[in-house]
């Protein structure tokens, strides 16, 4: 097992995550100075010149295969929100990907907990949920918790009792293949989730996951299980971070988002991640332009990465310096020691 380094977090995190800008998207000079007041006649004007670029749907690679649900909800003139919602629902629903919604890895004690959040641009409107159990779609659950009440996040046991009060189904979200999965995590680990990665007390823990090929053998014991073998080893050698942001774009400028994920597999009980932190895994502001992540989320937290992306891009730089500067600060965290 190659050890998890910091430097490899830098690679993968935010940077596997999606940043829009509006105004690159629609063709516009960015401002050298923060803007609140566009005039919607300076605004219409610029829009109309380049409505050719329009509509547009991005998210990270894990939802790709899905996008063009959420485009042919855009091009038939559909909400921007819904048509991000749209492309992850697809995800949420599938069970052969374990990053989100149905067959997500689950937590240590073999629970899938799920997180999102959602921003609509048009509206400034937001919602988001945390460690929901029993629920698959909880990106369309954070749109609800926006439009049904008058908070914006809503966690737990009591998000749950809203979504089924709201019409939503509870099922059982652990798949077969997931829950394979966490027996050999469960059999093969050693691993205290205390101390973090940030703390000097971290140890190296490689060597903990060791001599589980026997016990994995008996529980792969039909050829349509074998066949996950290489996907279970991989995913208890390095507990993956999977989640989908989408950025949606419609012809008339207006820009919403989602983020969704079933959060690190194995982690504690309760954990969330930078996911349904409006600010951290996801950040849209219709006049300048949205952003999202995946990765290591207790490090994009820290860093208020998503906001400081759409912040970055309101200053003018383009989404790529945006992104790279939001990665600079979670380097500047660890003093740039590349040798973590």
């Amino acid at each position: 097992m190659d050890r998890w380094t910091r430097r490899k977090f830098f690679l993968t995190s935010l940077a596997g995550g999606a940043a829009a800008s509006a105004r690159s998207l629609l063709g516009r000079e960015a401002p050298v100075t923060p803007s609140f007041g566009t005039s919607l006649e300076e605004r219409g004007g610029q829009e109309k010149q380049n409505s050719a670029k329009r509509p547009v749907i991005i998210s990270s690679a894990n939802g790709v295969h899905a996008l063009d649900k959420g485009m042919d909800v855009l091009r038939k003139g559909g909400d921007t929100l819904d048509a991000a919602i749209a492309a992850v629902t697809a995800v949420e629903d599938d069970p052969n990907d374990d990053s989100v919604g149905y067959g997500g890895l689950p937590n240590e004690d073999g629970e899938v907990e799920l997180d999102a959040s959602v921003m609509h641009g048009p509206t400034r409107r937001a919602g988001s949920v945390a460690s929901v159990r029993r629920i698959k779609n909880v990106a369309r659950l954070a749109k609800t918790v926006m439009e049904r009440t008058n908070h914006v996040m809503m966690v737990g046991e009591g998000a749950r009792r809203f979504a089924v009060a709201e019409g939503f189904t509870e099922m059982n979200l652990l798949t077969e293949h997931s829950r394979l999965a966490w027996l050999v995590w469960k059999a093969s680990s050693t691993v205290n989730w205390r101390p973090g990665i940030d703390s000097p007390e971290w140890i190296d823990r490689a060597a903990a996951i060791s001599a589980y090929q026997e016990h994995l053998a008996a529980l792969l014991d039909t050829p349509e299980k074998r066949a996950w073998q290489a996907h279970i080893e991989q995913v208890v050698e390095h507990p993956p971070t999977g989640t989908i942001n989408c950025l949606a774009l419609n012809e008339k400028g207006e820009i919403s988002g989602t983020t969704t994920t079933s959060g690190l597999a194995w982690k504690i009980a309760g954990r969330v991640g930078d996911s349904p932190i409006i600010g951290a895994g996801l950040f849209v502001d219709g006049e300048v332009g949205g952003a999202g992540s995946t990765g290591k989320g207790e490090e994009n937290i820290k860093i208020a990465g998503a906001h400081t992306v759409v912040e970055m891009m309101r200053r003018g730089k383009s989404p790529t310096e945006a992104c790279l500067e939001a990665l600079a600060r979670v380097a500047h965290n660890y003093n740039k020691d590349r040798r973590n």
